[in-house]
């Protein structure tokens, strides 16, 4: 079971860029949490029932892995493939190693047949023979068996001198037959490279990276989990092994080479110089790894090469194998090291560092002008203008020879078919050079402004469009990189990010704000917020905030829209099921008019940073601001980056969403007495009373109970306000 506690300890550094806001690491990765199968639920505890052992196949040089593509090694065999076998072991078995029946039942305490002689006031206990069986630990496989006296589970009782039948007294019994099957699965995917997936293949945490795609290493799982929540421990976490490889048909004398890319932090968190990416060689034929090569943490740096000869005779032999491990913090997406262009080949040389690829390094995602995702009806009433002036395309020529100039290509397809296309002209891709020189990366703007663009005919309520983007080249034969794929989603709301948070961000200081500025196509309503938290290095899931929409005062938030009000407060809430982000919604399902620009966020209560998630690669903190002195002045924020609020309109999705019209019904709520000195009762009418929140003037819950009677007699003299079913009130009270 991944059980999700959240421990509150300080620990690890912040990142304060200026007076008033911070950033942090996060502790955990949704979008792996979200993908995770058994979240919530373990199957089959205490036994290795149906559940399965691989054998894994055996690769051939040259390995090669850019990651790309995902090469990881997927375990999803059912017993009903062909190839699967199994084998039932049974819990109890006689001496002949024979299975007892079903029914069969024994206590390994020892039982006893107790004759009682009530003239004497006396007993005598003869103990049942016993029975040697041989009971397994179903536990693990294979199973350990262990030779055990078992008895019958019950105790006999007889009186002899009372008329009386014999008692017998049953206990529950130790010793029950069960079984347990092991199935086997033989794996044969030969463009599987990996056998585990702790490392987290992504295309996000690399800081200008050769190609798209690298291995991230942290102190998370393969389902996005600490290894230890709430700890200070440092240790090895990740681990990334290669599958068997046949070194057999090679020797020392062939010049094996291994070589890598790699890089510390990245977009994450900066390892200490404790902290370690190491490389493990496995030999066979002693059973044991050896460590080839190591670095200590560091700031962040770009992608340095790796490159070893190997010469042991020992590794020259099937079943070799190398693996990646880092050595860092175990409580959190801390200490980061990103690797890429893990090749093993022979016939190389000390001379051969040289990767051969023509890449684009980043993936082509973001059409639209300033917006990743906006509402599916306020792009198709309002199509033109929308397509993005400037859209990033960033390549690298890796090879040590230029590389031929040649345009390419972004096209929209929608189910399967294309239907738009834009050039990416070569004299914009390599900045006007004659070739791309080597060991160069380019970075370009290609305008998508005028042309095609999504077509807004599409009759659905939301609709998503596949990106494909190519890029030519002639020299390098090498064509695995030289194309992204992304998809643009139409739903109900804006966005400025990704999707995928590399840190934890927020302003800090009582009575904070936080304003994140949209510019809607039209005119419309607003009904909520999706916001994505993320658990950082102190957990403040119960920290209140008020959600807030402020209009424009000329590039500042300006008045109050709309606000939940001091008695209705919010909660960071860290979401990993069906989706990363937390709606929510105006209360009492209001719906609040936005003619133009707005400004959407939250009034915080304490000190504390909510740790919001913060997506490092597109940069949009010129939309981002914060005041620590109660909104009379704001600040603009000074992280690159975009923050992780996203306003929610009212469109035709709505139904499918299940939101509502708000339905008025008159409720009668009476609060007496008031003044009270001591017990204060609250009645409702026409509905079923559930529950009242009792806040102070300062905006703090001090009492949540479910009983209509509640006494203060306890609470400082003052004013209350009292809300009543989550959404009747605020009252005021007073407590004298």
């Amino acid at each position: 079971m991944k059980l999700f506690v959240l421990i509150t300890f300080v620990l690890l550094g912040l990142t304060s860029f200026s007076q008033g806001e911070e950033l942090g690491p996060i502790m955990g990765n949704p979008i792996l949490q979200q993908k995770s199968k058994n979240k919530f639920e373990k199957i089959n505890v205490g036994t290795f029932d149906s559940t399965f052992i691989y054998t894994q196949d055996t690769l051939s040089l040259p390995v090669f892995d850019e990651f790309s593509t995902d090469k990881f090694q997927k375990y999803n065999a059912d017993y009903t493939d062909i190839g699967v076998t199994s084998d039932k072991k049974y819990q109890l078995l006689n001496s002949l190693n024979v299975p007892l029946p079903s029914d069969v039942e024994y206590t390994t305490q020892a039982t006893f047949y107790r004759t009682i002689d009530l003239a004497n006031n006396s007993y005598t206990d003869a103990v049942f023979t016993d029975t040697v069986i041989k009971i397994g630990d179903l536990t693990s496989y294979p199973v350990v068996y262990s030779s055990t006296s078992v008895y019958p589970p019950f105790y006999i009782y007889d009186t002899i001198d009372y008329p009386n039948p014999v008692d017998t007294v049953w206990i529950s019994p130790d010793a029950v037959q069960d079984s347990a099957t092991q199935f086997f699965a033989p794996v044969n995917d030969l463009n599987a490279i990996w056998i585990e997936e702790e490392a987290y293949h992504n295309y996000t945490f690399a800081v200008d990276p050769w190609s798209l795609g690298v291995a991230t290493f942290d102190g998370l799982d393969e389902n996005g989990y600490p290894y230890q929540f709430g700890t200070a421990i440092t240790n090895y976490a990740d681990h990334l092994t290669s599958k068997p490889i046949d070194m057999s048909a090679v020797s020392a004398s062939d010049s094996v080479y291994f070589s890598f890319l790699y890089q510390a932090q990245g977009f994450g968190d900066e390892p200490e110089a404790g902290d370690s990416l190491v490389l493990e060689f496995y030999d066979f034929t002693l059973d044991q790894w050896n460590r080839v090569w190591s670095t200590n943490g560091s700031g962040l740096t770009s992608f340095k090469v790796g490159h070893i000869r190997i010469s042991d005779i020992n590794y020259f032999q099937k079943g070799f194998q190398f693996r990646f491990r880092n050595y860092g913090g175990l409580s959190g997406s801390l200490d980061h090291f990103n690797i890429d262009y893990v090749n093993l080949r022979p016939f190389s040389g000390i001379q051969d560092t040289v990767i051969h690829d023509f890449a684009i390094v980043y993936p082509v995602a973001n059409l639209l002008d300033t917006y990743t995702s906006v509402p599916w009806d306020h792009y198709k009433n309002n199509p033109i203008g929308k397509m993005s002036p400037n859209v990033k395309v960033v390549v690298r020529n890796s090879d040590n020879v230029p590389e031929n100039e040649q345009d390419g290509s972004t096209t929209i397809n929608y189910a399967g078919a294309t239907e738009a296309t834009f050039v990416l002209l070569e004299s914009l891709l390599n900045n006007g050079d004659l070739n791309y020189s080597p060991w160069t990366t380019y970075t370009s703007l290609h305008d998508f402004s005028t042309g095609a663009r999504f077509d807004e005919t599409k009759p659905g309520l939301m609709e998503e469009f596949d990106v494909v983007t190519g890029i030519t080249h002639l020299n390098t034969s090498f064509t695995l990189n030289d194309s992204s794929y992304t998809k643009q989603k139409f739903v109900n709301y804006y966005s400025y990010d990704d999707g995928s948070a590399e840190a934890a961000y927020g302003p800090t200081g009582e009575q904070a704000r936080l304003a994140i500025k949209y510019t809607p196509y039209e005119a419309d309503s607003l009904i909520g917020a999706r916001i994505h938290f993320v658990p950082s290095v102190d957990d403040v899931s119960s920290k209140l905030f008020i959600l807030t929409v402020w209009e424009d005062n000329g590039g500042v938030p300006g008045s109050v829209l709309y606000e939940d009000g001091v008695f209705f407060p919010r909660q960071p809430k860290y979401e990993y099921d069906r989706d990363i982000f937390t709606n929510y919604y105006f209360i009492d399902t209001q719906k609040v008019h936005v003619g133009g620009s707005f400004f959407i966020g939250w009034k915080q209560f304490d000190a504390d940073r909510l740790n919001v998630g913060f997506d490092r690669n597109l940069v949009n903190n010129d939309k981002t601001f914060y005041s620590i002195d109660n909104g009379v002045s704001w600040q603009q924020s000074s992280i690159p980056g975009s923050v992780m609020i996203q306003p929610i309109f009212s469109t035709g999705y709505d139904a499918v969403l299940g939101i509502k019209e708000p339905i008025r019904e008159k409720i009668e709520v009476s609060l007496y007495p008031n003044p009270t000195s001591n017990v204060l009762t609250i009645e409702v009418e026409n509905e079923e009373f559930e529950y009242a929140e009792v806040v102070n003037l300062q905006g703090r819950i001090v009492l949540r109970t479910k009983t209509a009677n509640i006494n203060l007699s306890e609470y400082p003299n003052g004013m209350y306000l009292v809300r009543v079913n989550g959404k009747y009130g605020p009252f005021k009270i007073i407590k004298q």
